[in-house]
C-alpha cells in the first residue's frame, strides 16, 4: 500500500514585477510658471532686450528740447545777440476811404472863452424782476470835453453900432454856449458790471450804440456844468478888451460894448 509522504520544502513565492510609473496628466488650459532667480538669470545665458517706444519718455524729451531751446533765446535776448520780437504782438492796417466833404458852412461867431470840464457819469440799467446779478449792467465813464462861448456877430443890425465922434457904442447879444466837444482820447470807462445774461448776449453781438449813448449823455452833462460856472462872464469880458483894442487902434478914443439878452421866447411870440 503506497505511503502518502508529505512534502515539507517550502516554496517561495515568486516577487510581483513592480507595476509601471504613470506620469499624471496636466490638466487642459494650465499655465506652468517658472521662477527664476537672480542668480541663475546671472548664470543662464545673456538674452538681449529691446527697447520699445514709451509716450514718456517722448513728453520727456520735448520738455527738454524745449526747456533748452527756451534758455538759449534768453541767453541770446539778455546777451544781445539777436534781437527777439514778441511773437504774440499785433499789428494793425488802416483801410480807411479818404474823407468826403459834405458841406461847407460860414461861421460868423467869435469864440471868446472855452471851459474844460471833468464829469463821471453813473448809469444803471436794471431789469425789476431779476437780480441785477443775473440782468442788468451798470457802467462809470469818466468823460472830459470842452464848452465853447460864443457870440454871434451875424446878428448884429446897423443900430447896433453907434458912432459919434471918438465915441462907439455897439450893442452885442450875451454869449451863447457852442456844442459841448467830448474827448476820446481823455475819456473812458472805467468799470462796467454786467449780468449773466447780457454777458451771453455780448457773445453773439457787441451793442455799438452803448458807447455812443454814453457820450451823448456826457454832452448834455457837459453843457449844464457850463452854464453853472462863469463861462459867460468871462466871454464877454473877452470880447469887450477885444473890440476895445480893435476899435482903439482906428482911433476911436472911448469904445463901449453893451451885452443884451435875447428875448425869452414867450415874449417874442407875443411881441
Amino acid at each position: 500500500m503506497p505511503t502518502l509522504v508529505r512534502d515539507h520544502t517550502t516554496r517561495r513565492s515568486q516577487p510581483m514585477p513592480p507595476a509601471p510609473r504613470v506620469e499624471p496628466t496636466p490638466p487642459p488650459n494650465e499655465v506652468t510658471v517658472r521662477v527664476v532667480g537672480d542668480g541663475d538669470a546671472r548664470r543662464g545665458p545673456h538674452t538681449r532686450q529691446r527697447s520699445g517706444f514709451t509716450i514718456r519718455g517722448f513728453l520727456l524729451s520735448v520738455l527738454l528740447g524745449a526747456v533748452a531751446v527756451g534758455l538759449f533765446l534768453v541767453a541770446g535776448a539778455l546777451t544781445g545777440l539777436f534781437h527777439l520780437e514778441n511773437p504774440f504782438g499785433t499789428s494793425r492796417v488802416d483801410r480807411t476811404p479818404p474823407a468826403l466833404l459834405k458841406q461847407l458852412s460860414n461861421l460868423s461867431e467869435y469864440h471868446a472863452a472855452q471851459g474844460t470840464f471833468l464829469v463821471r457819469i453813473d448809469v444803471e440799467d436794471d431789469v425789476d424782476v431779476l437780480p441785477s446779478f443775473v440782468a442788468g449792467e451798470r457802467t462809470l465813464f469818466n468823460a472830459t470835453g470842452t464848452v465853447d462861448a460864443t457870440v454871434d456877430f451875424a446878428k448884429l443890425s446897423t443900430a447896433a453900432v453907434r458912432v459919434d465922434g471918438e465915441r462907439v457904442r455897439i450893442a452885442l447879444p450875451e454869449p451863447g454856449y457852442a456844442k459841448p466837444v467830448v474827448d476820446p482820447t481823455r475819456s473812458e470807462v472805467v468799470d462796467r458790471d454786467r449780468g449773466l445774461v447780457n454777458r451771453i448776449g455780448d457773445v453773439f453781438g457787441d451793442d455799438t450804440n452803448n458807447e455812443r449813448d454814453l457820450y451823448v449823455l456826457a454832452g448834455k452833462k457837459l453843457a449844464a456844468a457850463a452854464k453853472e460856472s462863469d463861462l459867460q462872464a468871462r466871454a464877454e469880458k473877452n470880447t469887450r478888451l477885444m473890440l476895445e483894442g480893435l476899435l482903439g487902434r482906428l482911433g476911436y478914443q472911448d469904445v463901449r460894448v453893451v451885452f443884451e439878452k435875447a428875448p425869452s421866447p414867450a415874449r417874442a411870440s407875443r411881441a
